[in-house]
């Protein structure tokens, strides 16, 4: 097995996983379940997005968010869409910023409003100007693999806008499959060429939805392919509000226990992580379906017979 012995889990839960959850959850309830994460080992993690409340509500408190979570001992990264939102992340101290774009034209006017190339017009001079002031840029690149409106992605779409991105000095680029329809040997052929390209410029980042039921396989794919950091939300939660059909992120739990199993290091305490899971859930709109969740469960129960 072509495998390191250790990888990165990026925590997606807090930003990703709540920006589609249908009950609002309050802001100390956000804070805390921010806290249980990295008490369960997580070093870096999306905590929240400065994106407009009137299209994403769940992320209007990313202020509030950023105050009381920020630490210096932890890689804390907010979506930022555009230049306001930028300058708002900005005021409040945020020194790791993540961008948005799809390789898809179709996904991101429905996103943002602009053509792909729009995007990369508007965000290229405003990505040197965070370089040179010494902020840690991640560039996340949706619809990799497959789009909503317009189908299969090829690779080498992919590998252009990977490639305009390290040209600008980002340090993180996350690739995703972000309605779940990539199987593993599309996973392997991608990230495979992505790690022979990119390994030496930038760090690389595998991002998975469940769609479909085969994110804990193209994990596997994409650690095949040299792979060692992968996104990944606590319950599985998520869902993309301008991607229909989107279901949740591949379950942090789910490949933790996986990894673990096979004796790749997470450094991720699985215990205290059902502990976070066991907190949020109650505030959730939907049950978390999680594999190694649900057995946890099952146990715990067992015990208490």
């Amino acid at each position: 097995m072509n495998a390191n012995r250790e990888v990165t889990i990026v925590e997606v839960g807090p930003r990703d996983g709540l920006q589609n959850e249908a009950n609002l959850i309050d802001t100390a309830v956000k804070m805390q379940w921010i806290q249980q994460l990295k008490k369960a080992g997580f070093k870096e993690m999306e905590l929240t997005s400065f994106v407009s409340p009137k299209w994403v509500p769940q992320m209007k408190d990313a202020s509030e968010i950023v105050q009381i979570c920020q630490s210096n001992d932890s890689r804390d990264l907010v979506l930022v869409p555009n230049e306001k939102g930028v300058n708002r992340a900005l005021e409040e101290g945020c020194t790791h910023l993540a961008f948005f774009v799809g390789v898809s034209n179709g996904f991101n006017e429905k996103n943002i409003n602009k053509t792909t190339a729009e995007s990369m017009s508007a965000l290229s001079p405003l990505i040197r100007s965070l370089k040179a002031s010494g902020i840690y840029i991640r560039a996340c690149i949706s619809t990799a693999f497959y789009c909503p409106y317009e189908g299969k992605i090829h690779s080498d779409d992919v590998l252009r806008l990977c490639e305009q991105f390290v040209s600008l000095g980002v340090d993180d680029l996350s690739v995703a499959d972000t309605i779940g329809m990539a199987n593993p040997e599309e996973v392997y052929h991608l990230f495979s060429k992505l790690h022979t390209n990119f390994q030496k410029d930038t760090l690389l980042t595998a991002h998975f939805h469940d769609t479909r039921g085969m994110a804990v396989a193209n994990v596997y794919a994409a650690l095949q392919a040299g792979i060692t950091r992968f996104d990944s939300s606590a319950g599985g939660l998520g869902g993309c509000p301008f991607a229909p059909g989107a279901t949740g992120n591949v379950a942090t739990e789910d490949i933790v226990f996986m990894l673990q199993s096979m004796g790749i290091q997470t450094n991720i305490d699985l215990p205290i992580l059902y502990e976070a899971l066991d907190y949020i859930s109650p505030y959730l709109s939907r049950p978390i379906q999680s594999k190694t969740y649900q057995l946890y469960k099952l146990g715990t129960k067992q015990k208490s017979i």
